[in-house]
């Protein structure tokens, strides 16, 4: 018999909304990489320079010291903020010791003309060009889903997310289930591509919840 779910951790982009736009049916989730990147600054009082998108600026404002050298870079899905100079100057800190701190590692996320470039291209070439590994704080971490998930077991949580690999292949490697929505990043086979497959293929966010409720997973 399956354990009881007392936790659904569920990713926004591609499953909650697309862009600016919300997919129906769909609810605020309750989880964030930003919170768990705010704690990790505030714990190593670090001074970060940030790429972030401009409505999570509000979250770090209180955190920046403007009168003290960046050390550490603080990466996440901001499309309008990766270019070549802000790049340069990101990779100097990263040579003169700043810490790399990747928000989430994504790939591509999903825009309304078509896939994008996330946040992962940017981060690797950094970790290339300076030489360093990123610490991820979002997904696939494991300790990013191991801070979610608090004193809750692995097996009496779900996961719902688009993303094969940093939401459904990350949450069970540490024993939670995976439901891969087909909304999103979805591409067609994704969930043929890791190994164990997804616990289920949902249409969208609203048929996950449904087989939640009815106990179908």
């Amino acid at each position: 018999m399956a354990k009881q779910i007392k936790m659904v951790l569920i990713d926004l982009s591609g499953t909650l909304h697309i862009d600016n736009s919300a997919i129906p049916g769909a609810v605020e989730a309750l989880n964030s990489s930003l919170a768990a990147a705010r704690k990790l600054i505030i714990s190593r009082k670090l001074n970060p320079m940030l790429f972030i998108d401009s409505a999570a600026n509000e979250d770090f404002d209180d955190l920046i010291r403007n009168d003290d050298k960046k050390d550490a870079v603080v990466i996440g899905l901001a499309p309008d903020k990766f270019n070549y100079e802000k790049l340069t100057k990101a990779f100097r800190l990263l040579l003169d010791g700043a810490s790399l701190i990747a928000i989430h590692k994504g790939r591509y996320y999903k825009r309304p003309d078509g896939l994008a470039l996330g946040p992962g291209a940017f981060i690797a070439g950094l970790e290339y060009s300076a030489d360093i590994k990123a610490e991820i704080v979002g997904k696939p971490a494991a300790e990013f889903f191991k801070a979610a998930l608090g004193d809750i077991p692995p097996e009496e949580a779900i996961m719902i997310g688009d993303d094969v690999k940093d939401d459904v292949a990350g949450a069970q490697a540490i024993g939670i289930r995976g439901l891969l929505v087909q909304t999103g990043k979805y591409r067609d086979g994704d969930e043929n591509t890791i190994t164990p497959p997804p616990t289920k293929v949902c249409s969208s966010f609203v048929q996950a919840v449904e087989f939640i409720l009815k106990k179908e997973i």
